[in-house]
């Protein structure tokens, strides 16, 4: 949006014309609602900060100076919003998952359940095509991986916010300073803190590794994971994995890591009775996903059962992360439900 339009939509809207307040942030509603997932790591809560975002920027519309750009002015409301939420405490209650059956002892414990949620392709599709300043240190892609947000919910709030700001949407210093009205050197310590941290937390596999999205190399994993996991084959799902692969199951803190470990709990508790499952395709974070349905003996009907994401490295899988909860498939425009034979 060139500079002369937006101004004149914010005169009109600082006047009381919602229609001209809407043209001034529509263009920014996508970008700002992946800016809340980041920080918050659950697309649902993002939507209610986002709805939060733009009540505040229409209510504070006429304190709206035009001192810095409309976009960043709308990023300064949403980052903070965020903040306030991350220190109220004021997510989602977790919903309850209680195994079927007892789980096996996991390779590593978090002390407290993942907020991690996966983003749908489709949505990250409608980001208009804003380039990150020169400040910026990860492309988009990469910035909404699994393994990047997972590392960014290790950070402390402020910590999680200025590394995204400046990493990933390429703000310069003064202008984080000024959106968290703090001080440029206390934005630089805890950059400096927040990458440190970063360093340790994000796998070390060559970031170009991971195939092509869509691409034949990627779809031959893909339909081969598949296969395995269908029929039930866990050798074979064991034979697609990395010696250092993991698997998760959000919001449960459990972990599992390396192919005996991953292969022992399929055997014994997610694939225990298989063939059971139905894996329907879609995209998340930039990764193959599926939602995943599982069958009932006495009806025709697959029941939502979760959803599945694959980080592939090379050409192998190195992390298969299962959301147990089922609300995230209408998140992904998937039916709480299947007929037998449909997918």
């Amino acid at each position: 949006m060139r500079g002369t339009e937006a101004g004149e939509l914010a005169a009109r809207a600082r006047d009381g014309d919602g229609q001209a307040f809407r043209e001034l942030v529509e263009p920014y509603r996508r970008e700002l609602h992946v800016h809340c997932y980041r920080i918050l790591g659950s697309v649902q809560d993002a939507e209610d900060l986002l709805q939060e975002t733009l009540l505040a920027a229409w209510r504070g519309i006429g304190g709206f100076e035009e001192r810095a750009s409309a976009r960043t002015w709308l990023y300064r409301i949403a980052t903070n919003r965020c903040l306030n939420a991350l220190r109220a405490g004021a997510r989602r209650p977790l919903t309850d998952h209680r195994p079927e059956v007892p789980l096996p002892e996991p390779s590593h414990r978090r002390p407290e359940p993942s907020w991690l949620e996966p983003y749908p392709e489709m949505m990250l599709d409608e980001i208009a095509d804003h380039v990150p300043g020169p400040e910026a240190r990860y492309e988009t892609r990469e910035s909404v991986s699994l393994a990047f947000l997972a590392a960014l919910q290790e950070l402390p709030p402020k910590q999680r916010a200025v590394l995204v700001l400046r990493d990933v949407l390429g703000f310069r210093a003064a202008e984080v300073a000024g959106m968290l009205d703090t001080t440029e050197s206390a934005v630089t310590s805890a950059l400096k803190r927040a990458r440190n941290t970063l360093a340790h937390e994000l796998p070390s596999a060559d970031r170009e590794s991971a195939p092509l999205p869509e691409s034949p190399r990627e779809r031959r994993i893909v339909d081969d994971f598949v296969r395995a996991f269908e029929s039930g084959d866990v050798d074979a799902i064991v034979a697609l994995l990395t010696d250092d692969a993991w698997l998760t199951m959000p919001p449960l803190p459990l972990e599992y890591q390396g192919p005996a470990a991953i292969g022992h709990f399929l055997r014994t508790v997610a694939l225990r009775e298989a063939p059971r499952f139905l894996l329907v395709p879609t995209r998340a974070n930039g990764q193959p996903a599926f939602g995943c349905y599982q069958s009932d003996p006495r009806t025709p009907i697959l029941h939502a059962h979760g959803v599945v994401v694959l980080t592939l490295a090379g050409d192998r899988i190195a992390a298969v992360t299962r959301f147990l909860d089922n609300s995230l498939l209408t998140v992904f425009g998937l039916p709480r439900s299947l007929r037998e034979g449909r997918r």
